[in-house]
């Protein structure tokens, strides 16, 4: 129990209970229901943040919908960003589909735009994007994503799919490091 870790958690600000985050959820997946229900959308999780607001979003979503993944980061387990690197692609062909693609985080939205703009070169006849928390901040590129869940401040987050150093991805809420 003498993790570093454990006392990055210890003084983190709590920005939303678990119970908020769930409610954001719940809330979201019923405008992606109203928007998408009739369309045989692909969902696209984007990893590895990812992997948590889509197994929350999943079953909330009473239509039928495939799922697959698309793996490019800037972070590798820093706190700033760099070079987008590409680790996968999707395997399932995005040609004429409804593709939605779902994020843990809007900060600057560099590697949410790179994604959106593969899925539309690679023949998405449309893409939209949900993330579970917006940073508020400028960013680099020109991009609102179609659905959010929470609006956070421009702090360093962690909590339900995003990680602070590689760790706590699994927190139950969303979390702000102390400090950063």
């Amino acid at each position: 129990m003498n993790h570093p870790m454990y006392e990055v958690f210890a003084t983190a600000d709590c920005l939303y209970p678990a119970v908020a985050v769930e409610a954001a959820l719940d809330r979201i997946a019923a405008e992606i229901s109203t928007r998408l229900a009739d369309r045989n959308p692909l969902i696209l999780c984007v990893l590895t943040g990812g992997i948590v607001p889509v197994g929350h979003l999943l079953t909330r979503l009473t239509f039928p919908l495939q799922l697959d993944y698309i793996h490019a980061t800037r972070y590798e387990n820093q706190t700033r960003g760099g070079e987008l690197v590409w680790i996968a692609r999707p395997v399932t062909s995005l040609a004429g589909r409804t593709v939605l693609v779902v994020d843990d985080i809007l900060d600057e939205g560099i590697t949410l735009a790179a994604l959106l703009n593969h899925c539309r070169n690679a023949g998405a006849a449309e893409v939209l994007s949900a993330v579970l928390v917006r940073k508020d901040r400028s960013r680099p590129v020109d991009l609102d994503p179609d659905f959010v869940g929470l609006e956070i401040p421009d702090r360093y987050v962690f909590g339900y799919g995003m990680d602070y150093q590689g760790y706590w991805r699994n927190a139950a809420g969303i979390y702000a490091v102390k400090g950063l």
